[in-house]
């Protein structure tokens, strides 16, 4: 009997005593492994999640957990080779599992650079400025984001073991929750291994991850109002976990990833022979044959105008005519096996439900030329593309989850919108055209009901990742049938994980609470200039209170002349006069900030090496000449970079003239040494 394989729960792997569920090569029919979770205790692993992962995660910062992550995506990446092997008895070509394994790998690493640029070097996130709530400035209100005590439990779908499971772990870690993994069945042997390489490699902290192979059944039951569930797979399975009590009553978070019947839609100004009619074609194609048209994002509807139908139909179906079909680690096979022998069997009931409004154009759901597989004992299933009738209904209710595809005609734009719309909500839409005013129109009126949508041209063709790739740092979701959830889109995936809580206190309390120096809070002025101390030695709200300087018509003038910025309010007397918003010449803005760091700054060399920036620029008051300025400069936000011999310091700064009136206020950036 082959391999029983494990879950890792509770700090150690656990080997079920039953014999399990088999496990088939999706290309060959043989049993690759054995499933099964009996005896498994759910509830000490959702224990040992809380008690020992979750306050090993929120102990370290956001960049300390996203340096773990990277060194993480660099490991896996040094040992992916097998995971290649073990890739194509999923029925996953090269390229497939390029998607899924590589794929995988590079979102961990471009959510740990997203934690380091975007994220503070702290443990908690401000959403938003501060709100003043009373008339004196001592009582105000501040949104935040905090880790919550709970635990992630991810459940995911079959077609991409590795990428799916990352691109949900990613996320929640760096949001400091600890993941429980569960695997689709199919395909469940190679995220085994992979949560293996996770684990023997101790780069994350124990409890961090872990593994849930066989059946959940019972695990919602254990979870509370502190705990998510991330779901990807069928809209009956996200009802079922809907309805779970804990669901509806124990609020427990649900997030649903489920069908999408995507589409693509052909511009009305396109033609045959046009640069976007080889795009279009080229896309879905693509979408119907990489991983076996396995995606949630791949192109089910095919939305042409009427006036090209032939030609696109016939275009498609020339390309699918060389794609090769049959064993994945061939290198001349272009698309492999479906999941399974149910799976295939699946999509061709799906296939004569679209046949009650539409034609087959190009393919044979019973047959199809392999290259060195066997029809009988693999899930091979031939591209299928279809052309609906006219009032189709079939194309916008039923899912082939493989590699077919419906072509649906239009004769407007606003028929092609209302098409796309009858999806009732996708992941992911695209539109391929040169026309703005198409672009303009067709986006606004789809967006409502996709969760992404790509506008593809001749101008964006050789960058574009194309219809069908989630990206990191793009939302990856969709409203009605698609389920309603989001994941990824950077560090919204991140936020999405914690909770977002208001807080009213005085300004002091919220420069405590924060970590970051609030307006009105206590600033600290020394014998020591700012300027002058290490990032060990800074403290929040150290201020440098400078002297005054007045403002002349000599330095406006001056200013004009060298920088060339001889705009009417600074050099025209009497059109300056008679502008409502100055009655006369004011100096230039950038002057202003400029005079003012020459008030603040400390000139020796110093811990200060270098001024990178300037945030939240706004000039408030005009300064005329004769106007005397002076300028607080209060240190805001302290962040240590890792692996490095300095940090970032964000400075308040204030300049205000004679009247103690607010001419300008920014956020200065300065790196300095921490010794």
């Amino acid at each position: 009997m082959t391999a029983l394989l494990e879950s890792y729960a509770s700090g150690r792997w656990f080997r079920a005593q039953a014999d399990g569920e088999p496990l088939l090569d999706a290309a060959t029919g043989e049993e690759v492994a054995r499933m099964s979770s009996q005896g498994l205790d759910l509830s000490a692993m959702v224990e040992h999640a809380k008690r020992v992962g979750g306050p090993a995660i929120r102990e370290l910062t956001f960049h300390e957990r996203a340096a773990l992550i990277k060194e993480l995506a660099k490991h896996l990446s040094a040992h992916k080779g097998g995971l290649y092997e073990l890739s194509f008895r999923t029925g996953a070509t090269q390229r497939d599992s390029l998607v899924d394994i590589d794929g995988g790998v590079g979102t961990l690493f471009s959510f740990a650079s997203k934690g380091v640029r975007e994220l503070p070097n702290d443990t908690v996130v401000l959403d938003g400025g501060l709100e003043r709530l009373g008339r004196e400035g001592t009582f105000l209100g501040q949104h935040l984001y905090t880790s919550r005590p709970g635990v992630a439990v991810q459940i995911n779908a079959f077609n991409f073991p590795v990428w799916g499971m990352l691109e949900k772990l990613a996320p929640a870690f760096l949001a400091g929750l600890p993941s429980i993994v569960k695997p689709a069945s199919q395909g469940a042997y190679l995220a085994e291994a992979v949560v293996r390489q996770i684990i023997e490699s101790g780069i994350l902290p124990e409890g961090s991850l872990q593994l849930l192979c066989g059946s959940p059944r019972g695990l919602l039951d254990v979870l509370d109002e502190q705990d998510s569930v991330a779901f990807t797979g069928s809209a009956h399975t996200a009802g079922i976990l809907r309805s779970h009590p804990n669901v509806q009553h124990g609020g427990v978070r649900l997030g649903v990833e489920a069908d999408s019947l995507n589409c693509s839609i052909l511009g009305p100004d396109v033609r045959a022979g046009d640069p976007e009619f080889d795009l279009f074609v080229k896309g879905v194609v693509t979408e119907m044959t990489v991983k076996a048209g396995q995606k949630c994002t791949a192109i089910r509807r095919t939305i042409v105008p009427e006036s090209i139908a032939d030609s696109v139909v016939d275009a498609i179906s020339a390309r699918l005519a060389k794609v090769t079909v049959g064993n994945p680690a061939d290198e001349t096979v272009r698309m492999g096996a479906l999941a399974s022998l149910d799976q295939r069997q699946e999509v061709r009931k799906a296939i004569e439900s679209l046949r009650n409004s539409a034609e087959i154009v190009f393919g044979d759901p019973d047959d199809v030329q392999l290259v060195d597989a066997d029809a009988d004992r693999g899930a091979f299933l031939s591209p299928v593309l279809l052309r609906a009738r006219a009032g189709a209904v079939e194309p916008h209710d039923v899912e082939p989850f493989g590699p077919v595809s419906t072509v649906l005609t239009y004769r407007t734009t606003a028929e092609a919108t209302e098409l796309a719309a009858r999806g009732k909500g996708s992941l992911v839409g695209s539109l391929v055209t040169h026309e703005a005013d198409v672009a303009r129109q067709v986006v606004l009126g789809v967006a409502p009901w996709h969760g992404r949508i790509l506008v593809l041209d001749r101008d964006d063709a050789a960058e574009s990742t194309g219809h069908g790739s989630p990206l990191p740092m793009l939302v990856h979701g969709g409203p009605g049938r698609a389920g309603g959830g989001e994941e990824l889109g950077g560090v919204r995936g991140v936020l999405h994980h914690m909770q977002r809580t208001a807080v009213q206190a005085s300004p002091d309390m919220l420069t405590a609470i924060t970590g970051r120096w609030t307006t009105g809070s206590r600033r600290v002025v020394d014998e020591v200039h700012p300027f002058r101390k290490s990032l060990a030695e800074l403290r929040i709200g150290d201020t440098v209170e400078s002297a005054t300087r007045q403002v002349t018509l000599a330095d406006i003038d001056h200013f004009a002349e060298f920088t060339g910025d001889t705009f009417y309010a600074h050099t025209d007397p009497e059109a300056a006069a008679e502008n409502p918003l100055f009655g006369g010449i004011v100096a230039h803005g950038y002057l202003v900030v400029s005079l003012a760091a020459g008030l603040f700054v400390e000139p020796n060399p110093g811990p200060v090496l270098a001024n990178f920036g300037v945030d939240h620029l706004r000039f408030l008051t005009p300064v005329k000449a004769g106007d005397t300025i002076a300028v607080k400069l209060t240190v805001k936000q302290i962040t240590p970079r890792t692996n490095a011999e300095y940090g970032e310091v964000r400075w308040d700064a204030v300049v205000t003239n004679q009247d103690n009136d607010p001419v300008a206020t920014y956020d200065v950036l300065t790196l300095v040494a921490k010794r």
